[in-house]
């Protein structure tokens, strides 16, 4: 062979071998999906495997085992969807990478479900459903699957096209269909329905409303200030209290129940306590990383970032205290009436139970999670450190204040109310500078105000969907509920 062709045998060999490896990236590609997706399920597989290990054989032990992989089901789709809510601005503002948010959140997330959440659930959601209208623990034992199944159906089909919804309104919407489906329209309490809808307005315009107020208070009193950097000493440790004393409130609220029973009044002042400290304590670290700042408004950034991490694991904890004992609920419901066959409004969670929860978050967190955290953290609006800050600060405040006023709130809704908050402030004040900019000028170098009004800082199409989402939440789960409740009746003959 020629030294000709022998040359063109190899650029041949070449060009073969590239669209191979070009094949094998494409497919790799397009397997990612699948994997996730068989990973799912396998962790249900074993949620069922070891549900019918710890039932053994007793009565109605198939129910619980379908149960268990129904709630594992439940379980990943928390982690996909509910959980962006907390870690989004982190990852937005720059604070986190993906990898380190997915992992700080898995960990809080667990930590909050087994150290500080209810080993006693409403397994009737708050009063949704009468329990003597499911005295018939067949009917009550179908029910709850299908409230199940139903309410992890929704939520994985809003995770699909990116809408974030609120977990515990998915439960008590299945808990409504399957309540009607199996006793009517009279098993269901309006008035609390009523008071649920109300939350889809009140959550997130608290959530915005003071997310917007801390963000005007950060502006007015650090950025448009003289001296930033001087300013940020005085009043970084100020905000680092009040989220201090949220959060411990909160928690006092959450975790210390099991040794204590705690009121809100003595939870506010540990919250008070735990604030000053945590204010006295941040002070000096926030004068030592200022020091040798320039004075200007990337410098602040960097003042905000840790605050914010610390921010983001608390609201993931928190987050795994609340709404894990929710959606693991109708599961623990069905496992206590298999053991006593009948219905209770209250039952307490085993440990089994909870575990197939906070691992099932985790695990939904770190396979699906990275698509719902990108779009609450940076499509919604820009985020950066101040603005996330103020967005989980708002989260921290809403909840105590709605505990206190008694108003049934959404956190997922008060999270994402938030960031739309902090964008529209922005947009609103925007154009607030730009008019009194527009003002000092001669007019021929005016900018029209059809092309202010152009500059939009907020997404409109996210917010529509999300919006439209939150709203039909309920009456979407419960119509899933009822067929499903139809079908596992016509199964279980």
């Amino acid at each position: 062979m020629s030294e000709k062709d022998s040359s063109y045998s190899w650029q041949t060999l070449d060009r073969d071998l590239n669209r191979l490896s070009r094949l094998e990236a494409a497919t790799m590609y397009a397997a990612r999906p699948l994997i996730g997706v068989g990973l799912s399920l396998l962790f249900v597989g074993v949620a069922a495997i070891a549900a019918g290990l710890i039932v053994g054989q007793t009565p109605g032990a198939l129910f619980v085992i379908v149960a268990a992989a129904f709630g594992a089901y439940m379980a990943l789709n928390i982690g996909a969807n509910d959980v962006a809510n907390n870690m989004g601005p982190a990852v937005g503002a720059r604070a986190l990478s993906m990898a380190g948010a997915i992992a700080i959140a898995a960990v809080c997330e667990s930590a909050g479900a087994l150290l500080a959440g209810g080993d006693v659930v409403n397994t009737i959601s708050k009063g949704i459903v009468a329990p003597e209208s499911l005295v018939e623990g067949r009917v009550f034992v179908t029910a709850m699957m299908a409230a199940l199944l139903s309410a992890a159906l929704w939520v994985n089909l809003a995770t699909f096209i990116g809408a974030p919804v609120s977990t515990t309104h998915s439960v008590v919407g299945g808990v409504m269909g399957a309540g009607i489906a199996a006793a009517g329209l009279g098993a269901v309490s309006w008035p609390t329905m009523g008071a649920i809808a109300a939350s889809w307005v009140i959550s997130p315009a608290l959530g915005g409303i003071i997310a917007a107020a801390v963000l005007a208070f950060i502006k007015w009193r650090i950025i448009y200030v003289e001296d930033k950097i001087a300013a940020a000493r005085t009043w970084v440790p100020v905000l680092i209290g009040l989220m201090a004393a949220a959060f411990a409130s909160y928690l006092a609220l959450k975790g210390l129940k099991r040794v204590i029973s705690i009121d809100l009044g003595t939870a506010l002042l540990i919250g008070v306590v735990a604030g000053a400290l945590c204010a006295a304590a941040a002070a000096p670290l926030i004068r030592r990383q200022a020091r040798h700042l320039e004075n200007r408004n990337r410098s602040l950034k960097i003042l905000f970032r840790v605050p914010l991490v610390i921010s983001a694991a608390l609201l993931s904890f928190a987050h795994g205290a609340n709404d894990v004992a929710n959606a693991v609920g109708p599961l623990a419901a069905i496992v206590y009436a298999q053991e006593t066959g009948g219905a209770a409004a209250e039952v307490a969670i085993p440990v089994w139970v909870m575990l197939i929860g906070a691992m099932g978050i985790s695990v939904g967190l770190m396979l699906f999670g990275p698509k719902l955290i990108a779009m609450v953290g940076g499509q919604i609006t820009k985020l950066n450190p101040m603005r996330a800050y103020c967005v989980a600060l708002s989260a921290a405040v809403t909840v105590i204040a709605a505990s206190w006023l008694g108003l049934p709130v959404s956190s997922t809704h008060i999270a994402v109310g938030g960031v739309f908050g902090v964008g529209f402030f922005r947009e609103w004040h925007a154009e607030r500078r730009a008019r009194m900019i527009q003002n000092s000028r001669p007019p021929a170098q005016s900018v029209p105000s059809k092309e202010r009004r152009r500059r939009k800082l907020v997404r409109r199409s996210h917010f529509l969907t999300i919006a439209a989402a939150w709203i039909v939440t309920v009456p979407a789960a419960a119509i899933l509920s009822a067929l499903c409740y139809l079908a596992l009746s016509f199964v279980s003959v």
